[in-house]
């Protein structure tokens, strides 16, 4: 399950004001939500989901939980469907998630658990409006510009939000794939614990 250290590091890396002021739009979304006793959908759209979108997915998921925020959901979806790039699953595990799935299938579905009081999340490739996901009231945060040109209009979205973060599989095959991987992993981590510290 996650460890302290591991959020204890995230929580210390630096964000820049030029990102805060990107994160802005989702932290006031989540406070007018709040404010309003609704539900807070949060809904990560990259074009393949296949390791961005799942990241953000993920650690807004346990950054609600830390900040005990019980009315969070998060989802994730692409514009095509591929899979969870199984170096995601390495550098999750590494920070503690627990992941289980059949990583033989094509497009695998996992579950990943991160407390042992908190239900495991479900993970694997799909489309934005597949039926796993919300078709009303959520915001919709872009994680990658290719999505965000590919979606100019999200059906059902009460807000979108542009958050792109750099794709780690230029890292792909490469010596520091794995410090690569990470360092992404925790980057937006850092990001979605200062989103949630500010509710």
């Amino acid at each position: 399950m996650i460890n302290l250290q591991s959020i204890q590091t995230i929580q210390q890396l630096p964000i820049d004001e030029e990102r805060k002021t990107a994160l802005q739009p989702l932290i006031d979304y989540i406070i007018a939500q709040k404010d309003l006793h609704a539900s807070i959908q949060l809904h990560f759209i990259c074009t393949h989901n296949s390791r961005r979108s799942h990241l953000a997915q993920l650690w807004a998921q346990v950054a609600a939980w830390h900040y005990a925020i019980p009315t969070v959901s998060c989802y994730s979806g692409g514009t095509e469907v591929t899979a969870m790039h199984p170096n995601i699953k390495v550098c999750l595990e590494s920070d503690g998630f627990e992941i289980q799935g059949n990583t033989d299938a094509e497009n695998p579905h996992y579950l990943v658990y991160y407390s042992s009081d908190s239900a495991p999340i479900p993970a694997f490739s799909k489309l934005y409006d597949d039926k796993s996901n919300p078709s009303s009231n959520f915001a919709a945060i872009l994680t990658c510009t290719q999505a965000d040109q590919g979606c100019p209009f999200i059906p059902g979205a009460s807000q979108r939000i542009l958050l792109p973060y750099e794709d780690p599989k230029r890292a792909d095959h490469q010596p520091d794939c794995a410090e690569v991987y990470l360092e992404t992993s925790r980057r937006i981590a850092s990001e979605m614990f200062y989103v949630f510290s500010k509710i």
